[in-house]
């Protein structure tokens, strides 16, 4: 008889407990997912001779945030944040990496463009470092900036055949998160068709 007291407050404290703890759970923010929006195709694939070689295309390589899903802004020189509620729906280096496969495919020149998993047999590699990603605000107003570092790589020898880097900015109409992804997606299909052009332009002179 004499343990019934004690057995009624271990279970009046467990109750208390359990309730108070109910009130301390936070509510989860929700999260939307951004893919990475592509202009509509309004020109037909090109009518030049397609060059006769075939490039593998490397996932381009990315440190830090920049790996992730979470959209960038930097909002002050040197002082990175994300955008609270809003992620890419794949990390950033691989959202690239296919809007580049579909420049290639679409412009038609180098149909020989494999994936970098692929078992094909390939002439050139390209590689490439992610080093922007963000947007910043410039007078104000957020621009979408990518940059990306490119080498093309003979396969053989793996000797360095050229090089250059890519930077492009974009505006976005307003501080809006879908005005701010727009103007990724406007960047990306720029910074895309230049790389093209500049590869295969490399590739008919080697």
């Amino acid at each position: 008889m004499r343990y019934r007291p004690r057995l009624s407050w271990l279970v009046w404290l467990a109750a208390a407990l359990a309730l108070g703890g109910c009130q301390f759970v936070p509510e989860r923010t929700p999260v939307a997912f951004y893919d990475l929006p592509a202009q509509p195709l309004t020109n037909s694939p090109s009518s030049a001779a397609p060059v006769d070689a075939t490039l593998r295309l490397a996932t381009p390589r990315a440190t830090g945030l920049l790996d992730g899903t979470r959209i960038l802004v930097v909002p002050q020189p040197n002082r990175p944040q994300v955008y609270a509620g809003a992620r890419w729906a794949d990390t950033m280096p691989l959202l690239l990496r296919d809007r580049l496969l579909d420049a290639f495919h679409d412009d038609g020149r180098l149909p020989g463009v494999v994936h970098e998993d692929s078992g094909a047999t390939a002439d050139v590699e390209l590689h490439s470092d992610l080093r922007s990603f963000h947007s910043e605000y410039r007078s104000g107003h957020p621009e979408a900036v990518i940059r990306l570092d490119v080498r093309l790589i003979d396969a053989r020898t793996q000797h360095l055949l050229a090089s250059q880097r890519f930077l492009h900015y974009q505006r976005a109409d307003s501080e809006s998160i879908d005005h701010v992804v727009d103007a990724f997606g406007t960047a990306a299909d720029r910074l895309a068709q230049e790389l093209v052009d500049w590869s295969v332009m490399q590739m008919r002179e080697r």
